[in-house]
């Protein structure tokens, strides 16, 4: 009760506020001129930015960490780099290397990251390091009595994933920008990370904003990639779908994720798979199953997700394939009206799409649109996702261009057991005769749900792999959409905004992960994590049409983050790599090397059109750019322009 009538005094004397003093180069201030939201221990509290004396939500307590026998403050890359402002929540005075801050009261004070600080406090000296984070944003959520009986916002979600709350909150951009937009509603989600300890959530703020430059939406995922130690698998191949076009890819960010004042660790921001404005399926309307006159439609738009785990607190049907469809949008509560006409008519277009791949039908694309079917078996392929047709595997139903209803295969989600992450299901593996998983050669989705030598199984990637309309297409769209992105990756020349280079994305989550494993979480999860100290890198080089494997191994020092996040890239590329030797033999380009402008002919006019590129007066698109690496080593350059020249000069 102390604790509380002292948080008490502190929010009534908060509108007070008195002349700022200067001591030993420290301003003071005997006052705080607005309150402390998550002040509810003891101790000193650090703000997220710096010189916004009306933010209230961006504070953090200091932190202690046994194996470094020290506190922390784990601050955002929004904060200064030199200095921040420091709150003393404690009766007595405090001092900061030297110091003095009265109670109650704030100081800003210099600060390192390289060299630790002496706080002195409630009569024990303490020794205090700080650390500062590369992600490009941070969400700070304070909530101290979520329940209405004085729990807090972190004890009360955990305790059960049903639970919600609303909360206070802050946006702190990596400029040190605040969006203090308030959440309607936090609650936890996932399946079978909800059961670790570092819990995911969904989010949904009062108004729509902005994640470090994301489309402003309201619902947002926060990721915990608990089990994947590079934190970025899902990163990556959500970037990578964005890139290659396919239909509603999720944008995300690296977020730092603060609740209650207290760092709970580097997390992924993600748009939310949900529709209606403002959300990442804004096209599809949540009611669209009803007529103005409230009479049911008579085709509507949905989203369902294959989803094997699928029980009775959810909307799903059973599809004659065997398959449990959930459907995410519309979702009826149980007795609602047209409840089962819904699910009925859902059910009634499933069927027929998963007929017509399985049996290979000539008119696949009345059902289906087939290149967004090609696409998400290609990031299922790349990653060699465990749950590849089991689960997080979505369709979303609704008109294409011409007015056409079919299904298309997005949005993409949950790849952290993919990349070489998960070691699979021995008597599984052993059932499809798969003994090379986590490697990153050999087929997975043309296996995964069969049996040894099977030609027929109900999960639904196992029969796009299988299917001719789709395979035909698939070596085109992977030499002329996907390698050249992620070629850009690899050899950090990449100017997508969509999917960035390996190094830009290891300089935006490494002092986030930095801080993510100091705080404690572990680096390797359970046994369900394959072994990442070795990998014999594969390469196929594209000019000369050679595919090879290192015959001694890459090691990698799984201690580290850098480690971990260098396997998981080396793996994607290796496993890219082996795919394009596969599809090699079955690729026709769409393009003539040279043909910069696509008219069919190589001539001086592609040469001019390559020279405006090179000195950035016009764009080119995926195709042209493919045309122009005339060489073909990954680059356009002024070589290329020299190569069609000589080509000419020879003709």
């Amino acid at each position: 009760m102390k604790a509380k009538k002292i948080l008490s005094a502190v929010l009534a004397a908060a509108m007070l506020c008195s002349a700022a003093i200067t001591v030993n180069g420290a301003e003071i201030s005997q006052d705080v001129s607005s309150s402390v939201t998550s002040a509810a221990e003891t101790g000193l509290y650090a703000h997220g930015v710096l010189g916004n004396s009306a933010e209230t939500e961006a504070w953090q307590c200091w932190q202690w960490n046994d194996s470094k026998n020290c506190f922390y403050f784990y601050l955002p890359s929004g904060a200064d780099d030199q200095k921040v402002e420091l709150y003393n929540n404690s009766a007595n005075q405090a001092e900061f290397d030297g110091t003095v801050i009265e109670p109650y009261s704030s100081a800003t004070v210099s600060y390192s990251t390289t060299v630790s600080s002496t706080a002195k406090l409630n009569g024990s000296t303490n020794k205090v390091k700080f650390m500062k984070s590369t992600a490009e944003a941070a969400i700070y959520l304070n909530n101290l009595n979520a329940d209405g009986n004085g729990t807090g916002l972190w004890e009360y979600l955990s305790n059960d994933k049903e639970n919600s709350a609303s909360a206070t909150s802050a946006i702190i951009g990596s400029d040190g920008t605040v969006d203090n937009t308030a959440v309607k509603k936090i609650k936890g989600r996932g399946n079978s990370t909800w059961y670790k300890d570092k819990k995911p959530f969904n989010i949904t703020f009062d108004a729509r904003v902005s994640i470090a430059g994301m489309e402003s939406g309201k619902k947002y995922s926060l990721l915990a990639n608990y089990q994947d130690s590079s934190l970025s698998r899902n990163r990556f191949l959500y970037d990578l779908s964005d890139s290659v076009d396919m239909p509603y890819a999720s944008d995300s960010r690296y977020v730092d994720f603060y609740v209650d004042g207290k760092y709970k660790g580097s997390y992924q921001a993600a748009q939310k798979i949900d529709t209606g404005k403002g959300s990442l399926l804004s096209d599809i309307d949540e009611a669209g199953y009803m007529n103005p006159d409230g009479t049911f439609a008579e085709n509507f738009a949905f989203v369902c997700e294959v989803d094997a785990s699928a029980g009775d607190a959810d909307y799903y049907f059973n599809s004659d394939s065997g398959n449990k469809i959930t459907l995410k949008t519309p979702e009826l509560d149980y007795g609602a009206e047209y409840y089962d006409r819904v699910l009925a008519y859902a059910k009634s277009k499933f069927d027929p799409m998963f007929d017509a791949i399985k049996n290979k039908v000539s008119n696949l694309n009345d059902y289906v649109d087939v290149e967004s079917l090609a696409k998400i078996y290609l990031i299922n392929e790349l990653g060699k996702n465990w749950d590849s047709g089991v689960s997080s595997l979505y369709f979303t139903y609704k008109q294409d261009a011409d007015g056409n209803w079919k299904f298309f295969a997005s949005p993409v989600w949950d790849y952290d057991n993919s990349l070489g992450n998960a070691t699979g299901v021995e008597y599984e593996l052993s059932n499809m005769g798969v003994s090379d998983y986590e490697e990153p050669t050999g087929w997975w989705c043309k296996y995964k749900g069969g049996n040894k030598g099977a030609k027929t199984s109900s999960n639904i990637m196992f029969n796009t792999a299988r299917n001719t309309t789709v395979m035909e297409l698939v070596p085109r769209i992977w030499f002329e959409e996907f390698v050249p992105a992620l070629n850009a990756f690899a050899n950090n020349t990449s100017t997508d905004e969509n999917f960035y280079s390996r190094d830009k994305y290891y300089s935006l989550i490494s002092g986030s992960a930095e801080m993510n494993y100091t705080l404690g979480w572990q680096l390797y999860t359970s046994s369900w994590i394959c072994d990442h100290s070795s990998l014999n890198i594969c390469r196929y080089d594209y000019s000369t049409k050679t595919y090879s494997q290192d015959s001694s191994a890459t090691h990698y020092d799984t201690n580290t983050f850098k480690g971990e996040f260098d396997y998981a890239a080396d793996w994607m590329m290796s496993r890219a790599a082996w795919l394009s030797s596969q599809f090699a033999s079955s690729y026709t380009p769409s393009y003539t090397l040279g043909d910069v402008n696509l008219d069919g002919t190589v001539n001086i006019n592609d040469v001019s059109v390559l020279q405006s590129y090179l000195a950035k007066l016009t764009s080119l698109s995926d195709t042209a750019m493919l045309a122009a690496d005339v060489d073909q080593n990954g680059e356009i350059s002024i070589l290329d322009a020299t190569a069609i020249q000589t080509a000419l000069a020879k003709l």
